[in-house]
């Protein structure tokens, strides 16, 4: 009785340093690692927006299916921002931005960019950069709101059809451990684990990855949302894949997968060939949604172009900016 009682004693003080450590934790993260640009409040929460530069069209940047939030562009939104107005954001519930109690969708997200952008001030016309899952909410932006969107750049972007066309090769998997760790972030089990889950990447900064790993908590348990609804996010996109005659730009990554990457699909280095290209074929689809598109395939990049291959996107983005400014002066009196 007493050796039970003593374990039950042990376990609650554990909890209680667990909770102090995520609470200390979270002091901590706003107090060094503010957020980059402003908060703009869009009725009730906000949304962290960072612009910078200026002049016209405004390049508006949306992250793939990850933690990073406005992260994700550091490299190449400066080189952005010396042309052109250049803003990146984070998506509710990612990094320093508010949660929504919404379901999440691409109708919801594009939304709160349309609020966070109109609250800020910033106008058009929009060139919008999607990375992965990203240039699927940048197509839900376009249409909703496509008279604001001159043009669009995507990111070795997600196909509406790319789970039925892979299936026969890997299937989808979403860890329990991630659910529990998600689950157990009050008790400081995620911030003690980020640098593990999340390890750095060698093309970031030392600066960068330790606000990663310190909002960490919070931007997985968003991510994991983002992750159960990616199959509604793929089905919202399915009917909806005219671009008119936008300038687009769509970049495919074509380095072969890595031994780790081809662990974690489940698949074999000869499968994994057979995937790419069927991922190629789907960015050449994606390539005729548009009467104005260039198709670009990188040989030497993997999936997170925007971080090993940036100026490749900052190319591809300034030359979407220059069509859009083209087509301007062609239209001034």
């Amino acid at each position: 009785m007493h050796i039970a009682l003593g374990v039950a004693a042990f376990a609650a003080l554990l909890v209680l340093a667990g909770v102090a450590y995520e609470r200390l934790g979270q002091y901590r993260a706003a107090r060094d690692f503010p957020p980059p640009g402003t908060m703009v409040d869009i009725g009730g929460r906000k949304i962290q927006l960072d612009c910078r530069g200026s002049g016209s069209p405004t390049v508006v940047f949306e992250a793939g299916l990850s933690v990073e939030g406005s992260l994700s562009w550091t490299a190449v939104q400066p080189k952005i921002a010396a042309h052109t107005r250049a803003c990146s954001y984070s998506r509710a519930g990612l990094m320093w931005s508010d949660s929504s109690s919404a379901p999440h969708s691409a109708r919801q997200v594009a939304q709160d960019l349309r609020a966070a952008l109109t609250k800020a001030g910033e106008r058009g016309p929009i060139v919008l950069v999607g990375q992965s899952i990203g240039a699927l909410y940048a197509m839900g932006f376009t249409r909703h709101f496509g008279p604001e969107v001159a043009g669009l750049v995507f990111v070795d972007p997600s196909h509406p059809e790319q789970v039925e066309r892979v299936a026969g090769f890997m299937t989808e998997s979403r860890s329990m451990l991630s659910r529990v760790g998600v689950a157990l972030a009050w008790t400081g089990v995620l911030r003690a684990a980020a640098p593990v889950l999340l390890p750095r990447s060698p093309h970031r900064t030392a600066r960068d990855a330790q606000t990663i790993w310190a909002y960490a908590p919070k931007s997985l348990t968003t991510q994991l949302a983002e992750s159960d609804s990616t199959d509604s996010t793929l089905a919202e996109a399915r009917d909806f894949r005219d671009l008119g005659s936008r300038p687009l730009v769509v970049l495919t990554a074509m380095a072969p997968y890595t031994a780790a990457e081809l662990r974690g699909m489940k698949i074999t280095p000869e499968q994994g060939t057979q995937v790419q290209a069927i991922w190629k074929q789907l960015h050449e689809d994606q390539a005729t949604w548009s009467s104005r598109s260039t198709h670009r395939v990188l040989p030497n990049s993997g999936h997170n172009i925007q971080l090993e291959d940036p100026d490749a996107v900052v190319d591809a983005v300034l030359s979407v900016v220059r069509a859009v400014r083209a087509e301007g002066s062609a239209g001034s009196p």
